[in-house]
């Protein structure tokens, strides 16, 4: 999908200021005010029904602002994009903060660049956008990070919306162990093949586990980044990304060219929680991003699901600390992940149990006497039934119905265990 842009147009607020006002107010007029375009100065309309005015201003805010940005979000509270943007354009008090990037920031290249690497800017408003990420405006903070993005950079020929309707993220250690990256693939797998996409953050270890096997099960897989949608970042990830973006999903809410940080990992864990129904830990320290993420999972309602490991393994300790103290549902097959992420009620993970065997279903005094039953040596009755605490005659009784059961063996001498078949 691309978007053509009409020539963009100058409001007496200054250059950049967004195109048309309201004339009895003077303040920017948000997109959803415009029609056709006609009698706006050039403010066209774009796919999903969003002017450009409002997607350039998004485009721009997404370079400018720090993804999830708390003082950004008091800054700008109740402001519309378009009005964020002219605001910092006429560099009000309050404002400087945004300054220094704000003269560098060209909305335009910026989606020509996105454009060059097969790469979209999907919106609030847009078919493609996904709704479940508007939970993120009540879900509070974390890690010093909150909010809804301005958009999502979008890099894959898949419908972002789509691919998310049925998903679970799955995150976990980097330097993860070969019992990790087993379980990881093989819940992966099972999920795909239930239709789940697998969402996780392109990173080493778990991360990639996930991805792999869910493109070697022909399923959909996303990765959010924590760097534009056209950086390779692990750069030996980058095989993996591509084939990603070629067969699924690669999003992030930074724009084309930046480069990852420590608190934009942290920052991308809120849209891995909150695009996904829910989230699967598996292998984590007790200092770790997996628990980021799942710490935003509870934040925005989600189940938190982990994958129990060795006591003995540190990078399972943080798993292990879900699980007792912050009630993370334990998870150990693809049933229980499925169980927690559909409606209350259905795909209810049944009990585990042993199979049935036929002396499950034996009468107590049957039981009993095939207990005393020897294995080799022949007994007689008076012997068996001592041994069984029963009367002799009860004794005879069960041991000529467990003869007929095929359980035990009359001879000459006794009675055995009938032997077990070779």
């Amino acid at each position: 999908m691309t978007y053509t842009l009409l020539p963009e147009t100058h409001s007496a607020g200054g250059p950049g200021g967004g195109g048309s006002r309201d004339p009895g107010t003077g303040r920017p007029r948000h997109a959803d005010e415009f029609g056709s375009g006609e009698g706006t100065g050039g403010a066209g309309l774009v796919v999903g029904g969003n002017g450009d005015e409002e997607r350039l201003a998004r485009v721009g805010l997404s370079r400018v602002v720090e993804p999830g940005d708390l003082a950004a979000l008091k800054a700008f509270d109740g402001l519309h994009p378009t009005e964020i943007w002219d605001r910092l354009h006429r560099n009000l008090p309050g404002l400087e903060r945004w300054s220094p990037r704000l003269a560098a920031a060209d909305p335009r290249r910026d989606l020509e660049r996105a454009e060059a690497a097969g790469a979209r800017f999907v919106i609030p408003g847009d078919e493609e956008w996904p709704e479940q990420i508007d939970v993120l405006d009540e879900a509070g903070q974390l890690s010093r990070r909150a909010g809804v993005p301005f958009g999502i950079w979008v890099r894959g020929r898949m419908s972002l919306r789509q691919a998310l309707t049925s998903s679970i993220a799955v995150v976990g250690a980097r330097a993860c162990s070969s019992y990790g990256e087993h379980v990881a693939a093989e819940l992966s797998c099972g999920l795909v093949d239930q239709g789940v996409t697998i969402v996780s953050g392109g990173a080493y270890g778990i991360d990639a586990a996930a991805h792999r096997a869910a493109l070697a099960a022909g399923g959909v897989t996303i990765a959010v980044l924590a760097c534009g949608v056209d950086v390779s970042y692990p750069k030996r990830n980058s095989a993996l990304l591509s084939r990603i973006a070629a067969d699924g999903v690669v999003v992030s809410e930074l724009p084309p060219g930046c480069s990852p940080t420590k608190l934009r990992f942290l920052a991308r864990n809120r849209l891995i929680a909150a695009i996904t129904q829910g989230t699967v830990v598996i292998e984590a320290a007790v200092r770790s991003g997996a628990l980021n993420t799942a710490g935003w999972a509870e934040q925005c309602g989600r189940p938190v699901l982990a994958v129990p490991g060795p006591i003995t393994s540190r990078m399972s300790a943080g798993s292990h600390l879900l699980i007792r103290e912050r009630n993370a549902i334990l998870a150990t097959n693809v049933a229980d992940i499925i169980e927690a992420i559909s409606p209350f009620g259905t795909n209810l993970t049944p009990t585990p149990r042993a199979p049935q065997t036929l002396t499950d279903t034996l009468h107590p005094d049957l039981q009993r006497t095939l207990d005393a039953v020897p294995v080799h040596n022949p007994a007689p009755t008076q012997h068996i039934a001592t041994t069984a605490g029963l009367d002799v005659p009860t004794t005879q009784s069960c041991l000529e119905t467990l003869t007929a059961l095929a359980l035990v063996t009359a001879t000459p001498t006794g009675w055995r265990l009938h032997p077990p078949p070779n």
